[in-house]
């Protein structure tokens, strides 16, 4: 059974009472990523390995998420400017326990280092302005933040699923990074 959830703005990225935030790095410049993640909406199942369904909904001013073990989600875009971020909030969903949720991808230019190749990632939040470079052959510094609200249980079971999120991320990234490596023509 769905329920709404309570509708946040994009400070809710910033108050929330639950906030995850997780980077990695990848090879492929931002505008390659941002146009996976915003306008290649139904290609997420092919890099995002939780997502088994995705699509834009209402013009492109929404989507409709599925993940593995049934949770769903009808969400809003709350923010698309290409190369920089894209985030959404859930406004319905069948997973229990969770009263708001919004998440925000930020996309920096960097250059990779040592230690830092695709899917790297502390799974703390550098900030903004965290690497160097700018060009679209530079690198993209990825991060992550899952805003959300819920009941006591809720914050508890999200805080023990920490490590599972952030593993889930970083492959999702270091997948994404793959599909858009030189190898792999859009598309395939």
């Amino acid at each position: 059974m769905t329920r709404r959830l309570r509708p946040v703005g994009l400070d809710f990225i910033e108050d929330a009472p639950i906030r995850l935030t997780f980077t990695a790095r990848t090879a492929a410049g931002p505008q390659a990523v941002y146009r996976a993640l915003a306008e290649d909406v139904e290609g997420w199942p092919r890099w995002f390995g939780a997502v088994t369904l995705a699509r834009p909904t209402h013009g492109g001013a929404g989507r409709e998420v599925r993940l593995v073990g049934g949770t769903r989600f009808q969400e809003t875009i709350m923010a698309a400017e290409p190369e920089h971020r894209y985030a959404y909030r859930v406004d319905e969903t069948n997973a229990p326990g969770v009263r708001a949720l919004l998440e925000e991808w930020r996309l920096h230019p960097a250059e990779p280092g040592p230690g830092t190749g695709p899917g790297s990632g502390s799974g703390t939040d550098p900030g903004p302005g965290t690497g160097s470079g700018g060009g679209s052959g530079s690198g993209t510094l990825v991060r992550w933040t899952f805003a959300a609200d819920g009941p006591a249980p809720f914050r508890l079971a999200l805080a023990c699923a920490r490590p599972g999120l952030g593993h889930s991320f970083r492959s999702a990234v270091r997948a994404l990074d793959s599909r858009l490596s030189p190898r792999h023509p859009a598309g395939q």
